[in-house]
């Protein structure tokens, strides 16, 4: 038996041998090489052995390459799949950003006057976050963070309370003001803070003409940056609000639970002591924002006009006078307390919740779910408990 299988293989590959002599006859030297490959048992195994490799490579490659989205084959058989766009977002707004390095860029919160020697202010329309609350007498001041967005001219700049440095705290952030409240500038100067204090830094402020002191401080980014840049505060690392998603829901079975119905909030007025500083917003459909209002007229940005945030969020906090340097407002920013959502027309009733004075301001639902902020300015108002805010 293995006798006639021997001279049967023998005899398939005399043919062969045959069939290859004849054509290498007839072909160019480069075929020599395949006739002396083949001339053997080896070779045979040799040559389909190698042909298996070779397609077995095509079809791994292939199924590889199966895998990336929209794979192309084009001319020469040069194989290309769309390359996935990466796509980042601002940490302080949500709003999209050309690349990973504008999403650590050096955060600066700057204290902005709100007197009525002080309107309109200059840079409040282009800011990403904004705290407002009463500085003295019943006078209002803001907070105003920047990241992406950086105005030409800001001002006028005053000085700082405790409370607002408890807010800066969670955004890494450097803080330009001019002075402050014993216990404000007692906790910014403690060497926890980023304090680029005017009275330290005269060079990246100056005295407007226009306005009369103590109301005409005014900076710039391309001071501030330069400053920040000398201190080497060249990055901000922080946590953002929780901020709506811009992924599209994936499909589920399971049927959605809605833990909070909005209310329609197409007009909201908000009493925070007085008819100089109370302030109200109207719902704009077309833009998806709310236009603000303060004192009974439309509160614009003298270079930007019009301030019309995102987000409008009412915080009541624990609010009472208490004595520094002189008997001054003093309000209790860690803990909870009651918290009102408006955005897209519409209201949410929650809560806020700060843990400690590096953690960042949680708004939450009535099943203590974090809330989804619309991506874009969010401008947040804290008031005493004894005041209110209402919407229809």
């Amino acid at each position: 038996m293995n006798v006639g299988k021997k001279e049967t293989r023998h005899h398939f590959n005399g043919e062969l041998h045959d069939k290859i002599e004849k054509s290498a006859a007839s072909k160019p030297k480069r075929w020599t090489r395949v006739h002396q490959i083949l001339h053997d048992d080896r070779g045979v195994r040799y040559f389909f052995v190698a042909i298996f490799i070779i397609i077995a490579t095509g079809v791994g490659l292939l199924a590889m390459l199966a895998q990336y989205e929209d794979p192309k084959i084009i001319t020469l058989g040069t194989i290309i799949r769309k390359k996935i766009e990466q796509k980042y977002y601002s940490p302080l707004t949500g709003n999209e950003v050309v690349d990973e390095t504008a999403t650590k860029r050096a955060v600066t919160g700057i204290m902005i006057e709100n007197s009525t020697s002080a309107r309109p202010q200059s840079g409040l329309k282009d800011s990403g976050v904004v705290f407002e609350a009463i500085a003295e007498g019943g006078i209002t001041r803001f907070l105003a963070i920047y990241q992406q967005e950086q105005p030409a001219l800001i001002g006028p700049v005053r000085s700082v309370r405790p409370y607002y440095v408890d807010w800066i705290a969670a955004f890494d952030a450097s803080v330009a003001h001019i002075g402050g409240s014993y216990n404000a500038l007692k906790e910014v100067r403690n060497g926890q803070y980023r304090d680029i204090d005017q009275f330290f830094n005269s060079g990246s402020y100056w005295r407007a003409k226009d306005r009369k002191a103590p109301h005409n401080v005014y900076t710039s980014f391309e001071k501030l940056n330069a400053l920040n840049e000398a201190k080497g505060y060249k990055e901000s690392t922080f946590t953002g609000f929780n901020r709506v998603s811009i992924e599209p829901e994936k499909k589920t079975t399971k049927k959605k639970v809605e833990t909070t119905t909005p209310e329609v909030a197409n007009q909201v007025q908000v009493n925070i002591s007085g008819v100089l500083y109370n302030s109200s917003y109207s719902y704009n459909t077309s833009t998806n924002t709310y236009d603000r209002s303060q004192a009974g007229a439309p509160h614009t940005d003298r270079e930007a006009g019009q301030i019309s945030p995102r987000v409008v969020i009412v915080m009541k906090v624990p609010t009472k006078l208490g004595f520094e340097d002189g008997y001054r407002e003093q309000m209790t920013t860690i803990g909870t307390g009651e918290a009102h959502i408006f955005q897209k027309g519409t209201h949410i009733a929650g809560t806020w919740k700060k843990d400690d004075k590096k953690s960042q301001i949680k708004f939450l639902d009535n099943s203590s779910k974090e809330i989804p902020l619309e991506r874009g300015q969010t401008w947040i108002t804290a008031i005493a408990p004894g005041k209110n805010v209402t919407w229809q």
